[in-house]
């Protein structure tokens, strides 16, 4: 159902562009009580295939937005890595042996990007508190300096100009942002030379009896990846020659040279799309000005090599949403905010880095490198502590904030992921903790606390319910997690509540100041 723009002046957030990153932020703040407004250019669900992967943390998140036995209905868990030499003969091959990791999903989940957004957008159309508007054009993003922040759409059925102004806006518009432009921040580039590949997906009712993970040639000439996505769906993807372009591929007939390591029989094969893309590693200068921020590729661009594009704006949304709402809310000052770049930029520049370290790895150095790689990648394989690493899905630690008391010398816990651990009688931490701040321990709080705590509205877990939270704890006798399931803080019991008590009381003083 699509709401009429009468029933969006009273919006608390506006997000711009209804991709995943934009839903995702949208549901999360509509469960968290916030009035949302979503415009996007189109009324529907873009068709053609994108994103084809995400990792177990970001199922973790999916999960919060309450679509995950939807996902995986859709999703095939994916069965590692292997890496080929320019004649597809096998350098080394990954397993993945964990049906799921800590966070309660598979390390890898292969999936067709429309069937996401489709269940995205129906929970999204669940949710009372969201405003939908499709066919709408979003002309100019005003941000708020002493003020609130505007944003102009012109509603493309009726040829009407509207202006909104919400508490916060959330640019989720791509890579080419007008919300960036709007907050005067620009894309720097990361070291890595443009590349332009092309993206191939391929329908048939057969089985091509291939191995189940992710085949990736290791070509300095022409580097090409291989994976299902689907019962019927498969994808591959060629680095474009200099004087390629997609008009020499557009038939199963002309892409027959290049799928013919994989199959030669394509009888049967049906052209869902071909596309040119650009590989990019880029990171915006700022991330947000006068109530405006900028979430997914608006923020950054990711080389595909790691398949974290999509699940990095995901990320961002689960970041900033509960804090915006905490704002709104007046649980959190508006200056907490400031948060969600310095912990998502680092953050995100790494996962960049970290693409762009595996692309160059697998597919540059020209005829040296390719003859390196046939050397060495399959010493990869027999080296236990690297091996484990090439399939390892978690992500860096958090950079320290103002809700992220994570140290240099003791960094302990703090700014990572708590584990979704198995509390007995098929109840999982999230399960307890949906939406809410919680204190896992080993040592619990006094009696006088643990009341104070429960009367905010703190979950408490004790690590004697869940071996898997007690391992996790190790040495240390508590940790309080936020929302987003990140730690806030971490160490000896007292020590934790009473950072708690003070940063809750610095909360309370600045919001009754603003």
């Amino acid at each position: 159902m699509m709401n009429t723009p009468s029933a969006a002046t009273s919006a608390d957030v506006v997000v711009i562009g209804a991709g995943p990153t934009g839903v995702a932020a949208a549901i999360l703040l509509a469960q968290a009580g916030v009035k949302t407004l979503v415009l996007e250019r189109w009324s529907d669900v873009f068709p053609q295939p994108r994103a084809v992967h995400l990792d177990d943390e970001i199922c973790r998140i999916l999960s919060a937005l309450g679509v995950a036995k939807e996902f995986g209905n859709i999703a095939i868990p994916g069965a590692g890595l292997r890496l080929l030499s320019p004649d597809h003969k096998t350098l080394a091959q990954f397993d993945r042996t964990d049906p799921q990791t800590s966070n309660g999903f598979p390390q890898a989940n292969m999936f067709d990007q429309p069937d996401l957004e489709a269940i995205l957008r129906r929970r999204m159309h669940q949710l009372d508190l969201i405003t939908f508007l499709g066919d709408v054009e979003v002309t100019e993003v005003r941000p708020g300096h002493g003020a609130a922040p505007e944003v102009e759409y012109l509603d493309l059925a009726t040829n009407q100009n509207h202006v909104v102004r919400p508490q916060f806006v959330f640019g989720c518009d791509g890579a080419n942002s007008l919300t960036r432009r709007a907050i005067g921040a620009s894309m720097t580039g990361l070291g890595f030379d443009a590349q332009r590949w092309l993206v191939v997906d391929i329908a048939t009712p057969r089985d091509l009896g291939h191995w189940g993970g992710v085949h990736q040639v290791c070509d300095s000439r022409r580097a090409a990846t291989y994976m299902r996505i689907g019962k019927t769906r498969h994808r591959w993807e060629f680095e474009l020659l200099e004087n390629e372009t997609t008009a020499d591929f557009d038939t199963v007939d002309a892409l027959a040279p290049l799928l013919a390591a994989w199959e030669t029989d394509t009888s049967d094969f049906e052209l869902i799309r071909l596309a040119e893309y650009t590989f990019r590693a880029e990171l915006a200068d700022r991330w947000h000005s006068g109530g405006v921020f900028i979430l997914g590729d608006a923020a950054h661009l990711t080389p595909p090599f790691i398949g974290q594009g999509m699940g990095a704006g995901i990320r961002d949304a689960a970041n900033l949403a509960w804090k915006a709402a905490a704002v709104i809310n007046e649980s959190l000052p508006a200056s907490t905010l400031d948060s969600y770049e310095i912990e998502r930029r680092p953050h995100a520049r790494a996962m960049i880095r970290l693409a762009v370290t595996v692309g160059r790895s697998m597919t540059g150095g020209g005829r040296i490198g390719d003859r390196l790689r046939r050397l060495l990648v399959p010493l990869i394989a027999f080296l236990p502590g690297l091996r484990g690493k090439v399939l390892d899905s978690t992500t860096p630690p958090l950079a320290r904030s103002s809700l992220n008391d994570r140290r240099r010398l003791t960094a302990g816990l703090a700014g990572t992921l708590c584990p979704n651990a198995e509390l007995g009688a098929g109840i999982r931490l999230d399960d307890l903790t949906a939406g809410s701040f919680a204190l896992a321990y080993r040592t619990a709080p006094t009696k006088t606390e643990f009341a104070q705590l429960d009367r905010l509205g703190i979950q408490m877990i004790s690590a004697e319910t869940s071996p898997e939270l007690t391992r996790w704890l190790g040495r240390t006798e508590a940790a309080f997690v936020r929302p987003d399931r990140t730690v806030f803080t971490a160490g000896r019991t007292p020590a934790v509540v009473a950072r708690w008590r003070s940063a809750h009381q610095e909360t309370r003083m600045s919001a009754a100041r603003t």
